[in-house]
């Protein structure tokens, strides 16, 4: 019987990469969380490990909202992966979420002494270390300018699903603050239930 197990399972995971649809977290119809996030698993040969990402998910926009001085004319999206090492979903080692920050304004970029991330989840306030710069370039959209910051912070799973299980999330990079959303908790949610633990 446990062999039989250990079959069916190593067939799943097997399914997984080969067609990154994810059947360790297949819900009954009609139960699919309807939060817009892509999540797709994938093994990634050169770190040796299986990757469950939930792709770049919008935030917020703020436009030309005065009311939140900390975003105005700033959009900011998410992204959330959870590593664990071979091929496998039993065991999660650590997770990585990227803020990605879009504005017209340069003067919004993050300096090395801003970029200090931290949440709270459910009235908990929960430090997530300082993130790292992966990109910050220029792109054009219509002749318009817009600057595009990619901050990265690898966090302990632990802390992730503690983030993830919670009913209101904020989060504060620098001076920048922000609140998730439903769906993006919704998405964070799915992204955890894609991994057994």
């Amino acid at each position: 019987m446990k062999q039989r197990s250990l079959v069916l399972s190593f067939l799943a995971l097997l399914c997984t990469l080969l067609t990154g649809t994810d059947l360790s977290g297949v819900y009954a119809k009609g139960q699919v969380p309807d939060h817009g996030g892509k999540i797709e698993t994938k093994y990634d040969g050169f770190n040796h490990e299986t990757v469950v990402i939930l792709k770049k998910m919008r935030i917020t926009c703020a436009g030309s909202d005065t009311s939140r001085n900390s975003l105005k004319g700033t959009c900011v999206s998410i992204v959330a992966s959870l590593h664990s090492p071979g091929m496998q979903l039993d065991y999660v080692r650590y997770a990585r979420l990227q803020l990605i920050f879009e504005t017209k304004d340069w003067d919004r970029r993050h300096t090395p002494d801003q970029r200090e991330l931290s949440a709270v989840a459910d009235g908990e306030k929960v430090k997530l270390g300082k993130m790292h710069l992966i990109n910050q370039d220029v792109d054009s959209h219509l002749t318009v300018e817009v600057m595009k910051e990619v901050l990265e912070v690898s966090i302990p799973y632990q802390t992730f699903t503690k983030l993830a299980l919670a009913e209101s999330l904020e989060m504060k990079v620098g001076n920048t603050l922000f609140e998730l959303g439903g769906k993006n908790l919704a998405a964070f949610r799915d992204l955890n239930n894609r991994v057994r633990f």
